[in-house]
């Protein structure tokens, strides 16, 4: 499935968002700080590869996978960290560890933790390293085609 972008499909749905710059930050924490967000509402996404296949897990930025509470929570036989290598090609548009957590438009199901079901909206990165979309959690979730299981642990 060819990337679409994210704004347009954003757009296209009718969905209210705020898209907002910030200073270059590059892991999750450091974008919610830069942006001024909690990081509980700062989804980060971490590819995953299942059993073989890629899926896109999303999580707060305050928590750690738990590749283990993953794999159970899928009924997997091997889960892993991708490696840049094998998903970069997926996100053309997208600065590497930038990508947003619709990997619905990047041929990958969406994996959210269970964390996050108790926000009433999140942000996440917009494809760059300075840019932040926060949106309800209900349109996320909608459009994201998202499944639901528990993988997060606390730092």
């Amino acid at each position: 499935m060819p990337a679409r972008n994210l704004e347009e499909y954003l757009d296209n749905n009718g969905v209210y968002y705020h898209c907002y710059n910030h200073p270059p930050a590059v892991t999750a924490s450091e974008v919610a700080q830069s942006a001024h967000i909690p990081g509980r509402h700062m989804a980060k996404t971490v590819i995953m590869d299942v059993d073989g296949d890629l899926i896109m897990t999303v999580l707060p930025a305050n928590q750690y996978l738990d590749p283990e509470k993953l794999r159970q929570a899928l009924n997997a036989d091997s889960v892993r960290l991708a490696n840049e290598a094998e998903f970069k090609d997926r996100f053309p548009l997208c600065e590497t560890g930038g990508e947003p957590p619709f990997g619905n438009l990047y041929g990958m199901p969406v994996y959210v933790d269970d964390t996050l079901m108790s926000e009433d909206w999140i942000a996440f990165n917009a494809g760059t390293h300075t840019e932040v979309i926060k949106m309800g959690m209900g349109d996320f979730l909608r459009l994201s085609e998202a499944r639901t299981c528990s993988f997060a642990m606390l730092h």
